[in-house]
């Protein structure tokens, strides 16, 4: 198996998740004891949390590149950003390495073509679903995305910021995401990206309404083939 490197922190929550997802897959795959080799750098979230100005973002990516810079030379052969709106930088992360860097949402806009969905709705943190940087990978694979309404922008921060990043999921919040996503279908989408790691705490990724897209599964999925001997997205 391959060494993989994992930029976390962002929050430890998502860290957690990845680091059980691949590891699932690396077991189901090689059979028990088998665990994935991975080097993990957890950031310190408090520094890179509701960046806003164009110098929080430069700043954030000269962190980010820093930690694929000290992964790299540790010996991943491969890196993953445990975090949707990190990839705002994945650009100046990937340039500061020689090493493959798989970005989430080309392995989420994949894993849609794939199924052969062309309208969904995309939900997140407000940079995932109001900027270009993550809707562009989906759009270039001839999918259509739901504009972003910025009443579920403000919700979704509430609940995001709120309380699945202090790793709470509270009945209210479940039944927002539900009320949401319903709204969503009657509003056309034919699936839903959950662009954000921890909104699978308040959404039951399995069982709704909509087929779910759930990023971090389908990242750590592709982190996980990476391990296991296939090519990085």
């Amino acid at each position: 198996m391959r060494k993989l490197g994992l930029i976390g922190g962002i929050s430890w929550l998502s860290t957690r998740t990845y680091y059980e997802h691949i590891n699932r897959l690396v077991q189901a795959a090689k059979g028990p004891p088998a665990s994935a080799p991975l080097l993990i750098e957890s950031l310190d979230f408090a520094e890179l949390v509701r960046l806003s100005s164009a110098a929080d973002w430069d700043r954030a990516g000269s962190v980010l590149a820093d930690s694929a810079r000290r992964l790299e030379a540790a010996g991943a052969g491969a890196l993953v950003i445990g975090t949707n709106a990190m990839h705002k930088v994945y650009d100046r992360v990937a340039a500061a390495v020689s090493v493959p860097v798989i970005h989430i949402a080309e392995c989420v806009a994949e894993r849609v073509a794939k199924d052969g969905r062309r309208k969904v709705a995309l939900i997140g943190t407000r940079n995932v679903m109001v900027e270009s940087f993550y809707r562009q990978k989906l759009i270039a694979r001839d999918i259509e995305l739901l504009p972003p309404d910025l009443g579920l922008v403000e919700t979704l921060d509430r609940i995001i910021y709120g309380e699945l990043l202090l790793g709470k999921a509270s009945r209210q919040s479940e039944r927002e995401l539900k009320t949401i996503l319903t709204n969503l279908e009657q509003d056309g989408a034919e699936a839903v990206v959950l662009g954000c790691t921890e909104l699978e705490m308040v959404v039951d990724v399995d069982a709704n309404v909509l087929p779910i897209y759930d990023c971090t599964r389908i990242h750590a999925e592709a982190a996980a083939a990476w391990i296991l001997g296939g090519d990085a997205a």
